[in-house]
């Protein structure tokens, strides 16, 4: 039987990183003192940050793109698991996620500078291994190394991974309950006091304001969303998304409006959410039922409304839909 609440004592904390905040909610008895959980949670995110931050040129990652191609290189472990979670699931995907486009995502203005027309042609025309296959991991001396000139950017899957970090950090504390996340990537541990599962909104895809489209009831299970709405930049009087095309070196020019994934750890689902947006709603429809993924997709009609297309068992309450004809180019089939 649950405590009664006035047993218990509701935290909120929060601090910076990677650009943005991460959050941690949960209850404890009377008389717990947050103050050091909130220093170890800081800690963890500020290490993924310190390791995997393009916006840092002494990062780990940075020295990592700096090397020479084809010398090994000893990068932390925990860097080390990110990147090969990130070429498992950009092989998985047949490429369309991709933590080597980071050329592309700083010529077109998603990094410290603004977008660059020569950059931007650079990007566009470069002759491109996928990441899967340019880089080499040695997980048991804990290093790697690059067998063609590739810039690695892991946007597309830090933020879960640092979530990720934020509920082992509660755990360690003997924290069995709560809820955590960093810029909308959230991961549910165990019960609500009241025994029911953590609530959890999706968000409407609009641009000019905030609201929820659904609601997900999550026990120990991550959620990402990956959409065309709150990220972007200005180029030539276009607007962009931040997503981009590993076939073109680009922004997506057509996609869903946004993928959500629910996943058991939420770099997973950061990753395979981003992945999903670039194969667009027919192939990652077909990718996510091959997979065994939880995915909703949130689709554009020609009249503005916005239909879903839910895949996966959590989501098979979702309306069927057909999805729209895609103007991106299909992948092929996932094997």
């Amino acid at each position: 039987m649950s405590k009664m609440s006035t047993d218990l004592v509701r935290h909120a904390l929060n601090g910076a990183t990677m650009g943005t905040r991460w959050s941690a909610l949960f209850v404890t008895d009377l008389g717990f003192d947050p103050a050091p959980v909130q220093a170890a949670l800081q800690a963890a995110v500020d290490n993924v940050d310190t390791q995997m931050s393009t916006w840092n040129p002494d990062s780990d990652l940075m020295r990592l793109n700096a090397a020479p191609v084809g010398e090994w290189l000893t990068i932390p472990a925990q860097l080390l698991d990110v990147m090969q979670l990130g070429l498992e699931i950009g092989k998985a995907s047949d490429g369309a996620f991709d933590i080597g486009m980071g050329d592309a995502v700083t010529a077109w203005g998603f990094g410290a500078d603004a977008a660059a027309s020569e950059r931007i042609r650079s990007a566009m025309t470069a002759t491109r291994l996928p990441a899967h296959e340019a880089v080499e991991i040695d997980m048991a001396n804990v290093r790697v190394r690059k067998h063609a000139p590739i810039v690695i950017d892991l946007n597309g899957i830090a933020k879960g991974y640092g979530t990720d970090r934020l509920a082992e950090t509660l755990g360690g504390f003997g924290i069995a309950s709560g809820l955590v996340g960093i810029d909308g990537e959230m991961r549910a541990i165990g019960l609500r006091p009241d025994d029911t599962p953590w609530t959890i909104a999706v968000e409407a895809p609009d641009p000019l304001r905030r609201a929820t489209h659904s609601v997900l009831s999550l026990q120990d299970a991550a959620v990402a969303t990956s959409g065309d709405y709150r990220h972007w930049v200005d180029v030539q009087g276009y607007r962009l998304s931040h997503t981009m095309d590993p076939r073109k070196g680009a922004p997506l020019l057509a996609s869903p409006a946004s993928v959500t994934v629910i996943a058991r750890t939420c770099a997973e689902a950061d990753a395979w959410a981003t992945a999903l947006m670039v194969l667009g709603p027919d192939i990652g429809a077909q990718c996510a039922r091959q997979r065994g993924l939880d995915a909703l997709f949130l689709l554009r009609d020609g009249d503005a409304s916005v239909r879903t297309l839910g895949i996966g068992h959590l989501f098979s309450n979702q309306p069927a839909a057909t999805a729209p004809a895609t103007r991106n180019e299909p992948y092929g089939t996932i094997q």
